[in-house]
């Protein structure tokens, strides 16, 4: 047969999925059936996270490796916890040390940018804490398939052949090596449908599984990324792993019109979609598509954003607290500046004197929201040889600046683009959301949270519902199914509106409620190729 699985000329419709024994949702098939496999084999929700963890960087590398962060919102015995598991920066980079190289700017690849990885000892940590079964057991999953094999999804192919063309400008770099001969053997990228797999991967990960992660952070893992990153004359070490550990943290939230609304705290943004729904729980909404109700949610959205990338960073370098830019009195006082045209935002004073995500959930109510990210794509495009181990290039989201908050320097944890959100009702859960997409992910918690909580829409609604992106300034990235009319009234109004044609970019979300019966009731992104497995 001879077709385009990217082409689909006709509108399709999805419906919710209801079950009472477990739910996995994700944005790849075979990552759900992992999950799913693990909670039939005994699992909690917390193991099957782990599946799914440990199964993305094999069949999903395009958005998350090995060499991944990762945080997560783990509802246990109706209590809620978060996990931060995002990386370092290396204890000898600095601005200057950066500028001594000669750069005048953080760069996007190769060794420069990677920060120590965070995802194996995040997954280590969850199934430390939580697990019923053996970490092992939970990691079996992903070595079967990188050691088996699978087909490559449609959605993975198609960003597996946006980020050929992208690192093909480094292919005449040894430092780049590792990366075609393991996403690019043939010298080009994998095809839809083409069964990909990688040996290095499935022993990496067995390793990694057998050790509880200690391979990775001080033995034979982190003795080969060492000796790579001295050859390249990088900047991490295995001083740095074997530094490293994730951190439980206190959850924050706010109280949305009778919802908590959960992120994890900084150095991640999701304090931005805190903020927002801050400025907008003092406006009331009628009607979700009209140009007012989409006027004050940019307008909100703006002013949020263009504060948490001034102030947040590793919270011991903040200048201001979470409190500080969650407090009413802020909100009121950023609220007060929206009226009927477009801002250009300014940053607030609130002191007074390719990214994945998934959702699990298991028939005892437990519940798990979790992201993994290399942040671009394949991340660095950095893989140690023999290892399959893809290494993120999240220290690109320091800033150059030495007198900024979030400054590079050695030890800190930069501003962090991934998210996990939780939402739960007086004090029970409702359970995990996410949405996966770089800077769009805090713009559509706030879009799919109102849609589900102002209008009322059931969760596979509220993911399919057209989104839009703030770019910056006045700048506005609509979807091609949004109203011309609020299209013009809006561009009436000042904002400068595109439309963006491809729906990847507006981010890929899952979303998993558990009702008052305990019933589990699921929807899963339509732009990507998400699935929920359910029993």
């Amino acid at each position: 047969m001879n077709f385009d699985s990217l082409y689909y000329p006709y509108p399709s419709q999805r419906n919710v999925v209801y079950a009472t024994n477990g739910m996995v949702a994700t944005g790849n098939p075979l990552a759900s059936a992992a999950g799913l496999e693990i909670l039939r084999r005994g699992g909690n929700a917390i193991d099957a996270a782990v599946a799914v963890a440990t199964t993305l960087p094999v069949v999903e590398p395009t958005g998350n490796g090995i060499g991944a962060d990762n945080f997560a919102l783990v509802w246990y015995k109706d209590q809620l916890y978060g996990l931060n598991s995002s990386g370092f920066a290396p204890k000898n980079i600095s601005v200057s040390a950066l500028k001594e190289r000669g750069y005048s700017k953080i760069p996007s690849y190769g060794v420069i940018p990677v920060n120590v990885p965070g995802a194996p000892a995040g997954w280590v940590a969850l199934n430390k804490k939580f697990g019923q079964l053996s970490l092992e057991e939970c990691m079996s999953q992903g070595i079967s398939y990188a050691e088996n094999g699978y087909a490559v999804q449609p959605n993975v192919g198609r960003l597996w052949d946006e980020a050929f063309h992208i690192y093909s400008k480094f292919k005449d770099s040894e430092e780049f090596s590792g990366w075609f001969k393991t996403f690019a053997p043939d010298n080009r990228p994998l095809k839809i449908g083409e069964v990909f797999r990688n040996q290095d991967m499935a022993n990496t990960l067995r390793l990694i599984a057998k050790t509880n992660g200690e391979a990775f952070y001080t033995g034979e893992l982190a003795e080969k990324i060492d000796a790579f990153m001295k050859k390249y004359n990088g900047f991490l070490s295995i001083d740095d792993l074997a530094k490293f550990e994730s951190e439980w943290v206190e959850p924050i939230s706010v109280n949305y019109r009778g919802y908590d609304v959960w992120e994890i705290p900084p150095n991640g943004h999701g304090i931005t979609v805190l903020m927002a729904l801050n400025i907008l729980k003092g406006f009331d909404f009628v009607e979700r598509d009209t140009v007012e109700t989409l006027h004050k949610q940019i307008e909100a959205l703006k002013l949020s954003f263009i504060d948490t990338m001034e102030y947040i960073t590793d919270p011991r370098f903040m200048k201001v607290t979470a409190e500080q830019l969650l407090s009413e009195r802020y909100a009121n006082d950023r609220r007060a500046l929206i009226n009927d045209m477009a801002l250009d935002p300014k940053v607030g004073d609130p002191t007074y004197s390719g990214t994945v995500y998934f959702a699990t959930a298991d028939k005892d109510g437990n519940m798990v929201s979790m992201i993994q990210s290399n942040f671009r794509g394949f991340g660095s495009g950095i893989v140690v040889p023999g290892t399959g181990i893809s290494l993120h290039d999240r220290g690109e989201n320091f800033c150059f600046d030495e007198n900024h908050p979030n400054a590079i320097a050695g030890g800190k944890k930069p501003y962090h683009t991934i998210i996990p959100g939780f939402l739960t009702k007086d004090n029970e859960a409702v359970g995990p959301f996410g949405i996966m997409g770089g800077w769009m992910q805090p713009q559509a918690h706030m879009q799919v949270l109102m849609n589900t909580i102002d209008f009322h829409m059931n969760p596979q609604a509220a993911l399919d519902a057209t989104r839009w992106q703030w770019i910056g300034g006045k700048t506005v990235e609509v979807e091609q199914d949004t109203p011309n009319h609020i299209i013009k009234k809006l561009q009436r109004m000042g904002h400068d509106i595109k439309v963006q044609p491809d729906p990847y970019h507006m981010g890929r979300g899952q979303i998993i409620w558990r009702d008052k019966n305990g019933v589990l009731i699921g929807g899963t992104e339509k732009r990507t190729d998400g699935m929920i497995a359910s029993w």
